[in-house]
């Protein structure tokens, strides 16, 4: 099946990656000196760093009921636990399963669309994306970076002017992406916005037919596909307030978690970092992360977290000794608790990665299938000017 390959291909893809970021974060740090600097690690910070970070997982549930409670009040239960088994798939399944099996478990148990439950999945990733721009940009104008800061990357210099230029781009990209998400928001421009796109192959004059409507097919349906689904989350907040409380809550969440990786610093020798710098580094790994990675985030949750604290004098070997007890010991728990709340709640675990799995390539097969003869003419049209797809 096409849509499996697809699958297969983006696994693939994100365990190259995750294996060039493991060997370049680990080449040139010898096994033993980070092994014998784990042996130094304090881990009693571990109880209080891991409690802090499931405080943010209980806000985000929180921060969930109020974008479900439009269309379904839900206790807290109901919530939790179809929250915590789709954060335990993201940690062990590739491709981000579990925010696919988060709607399906929960729209199962409370009868409840999957379309609308996946919406407001959507519209979380779109806060913590604005969240984590504006943390990015708020950090770098806050934190002392030395002005003798030089880490050489090939024949790229990252300094304090390089960090300066990026914090003032991240500002102009975050400011365009709030404009960008008010005009999805908006529905006449919405509608404006779609039918530009799904024209933008017309542009090619000397290209042939063909070749327009791949690119119609393989692009421009897709960006219509994402806006339609941006759009249908944001509708599900009918006020300026709702906003507000999602925005604040959404801070809230990513404050707590700098806070856990905060903590865990304090048992690690040689991260003498202010929380600051230590927010600015886990906004920096959040970034990295943010990639197709193998099961787990491997590699690139490290490249990100090494080059973060590089950036603020830590060395490689204290870095890297940081990040993987980090690593451990944020997921760990994460999937300890999903695996009991799968336990509560009866959830096949199994049965329902395999299901979302089926389902995400039937998903890719049928968005690919639009613009196909198989698709009557009518629906083609109403496809073409809406963005809709075939589920």
């Amino acid at each position: 099946m096409p849509g499996n390959k697809k699958i297969i291909l983006s696994l693939i893809t994100g365990l190259v990656l995750s294996g060039i970021a493991l060997y370049v974060t680990f080449k040139n740090i010898p096994l033993p000196e980070l092994v014998g600097y784990l042996k130094t690690v304090n881990y009693w910070w571990v109880i209080p760093a891991v409690a802090i970070a499931l405080m943010s997982f209980l806000i985000r549930v929180v921060r969930w009921q109020l974008l479900l409670s439009p269309f379904k009040k839900t206790d807290f239960g109901s919530a939790h636990h179809p929250l915590m088994i789709g954060f335990m798939l993201n940690c062990l399944l590739p491709g981000r399963i579990g925010e696919l099996a988060r709607p399906a478990i929960f729209g199962k148990k409370e009868s409840v669309a999957f379309s609308k439950v996946l919406a407001t999945v959507g519209a979380e990733r779109v806060f913590d994306v604005v969240v984590l721009l504006l943390s990015f940009v708020i950090v770098l104008t806050a934190v002392e970076i030395s002005p003798t800061l030089d880490l050489r990357f090939g024949n790229y210099h990252l300094n304090k002017a390089t960090l300066e230029m990026l914090g003032m781009t991240t500002l102009q990209l975050c400011l365009g992406l709030i404009a960008c998400i008010a005009m999805v928001s908006i529905r006449r421009s919405r509608r404006f916005i779609k039918r530009t796109i799904l024209g933008l192959p017309g542009l090619l004059f000397f290209a042939g037919n063909d070749f327009k409507e791949r690119i119609r097919e393989k692009l421009c349906v897709k960006l219509v596909q994402i806006i339609d689904n941006v759009a249908a989350g944001l509708d599900l907040l009918k006020s300026p307030k709702m906003v507000g409380l999602c925005l604040g809550l959404s801070f809230v969440v990513w404050a707590v978690a700098g806070v856990s990786y905060y903590v865990m610093a304090l048992g690690c020798p040689g991260i003498d970092l202010s929380f600051l710098e230590i927010y600015a580094t886990m906004v920096i790994l959040c970034f990295f992360i943010s990639l197709p990675s193998a099961p787990g985030f491997w590699g690139l949750w490290e490249a990100g977290g090494v080059f973060g604290l590089l950036i603020f004098g830590v060395s490689a070997k204290e870095a890297a000794g940081f990040t993987l007890t980090n690593h451990v010991f944020q997921m760990v728990p994460v999937i300890i608790i999903g695996l009991i709340s799968s336990i509560v709640t009866g959830v096949n675990v199994v049965q329902v990665a395999r299901t979302n799995i089926e389902e995400k390539g039937a998903r890719i097969e049928m968005n690919q299938a639009v613009y196909t003869d198989e698709v009557p003419h009518e629906y083609l049209e109403d496809c073409k000017l809406h963005g809709k797809s075939m589920d």
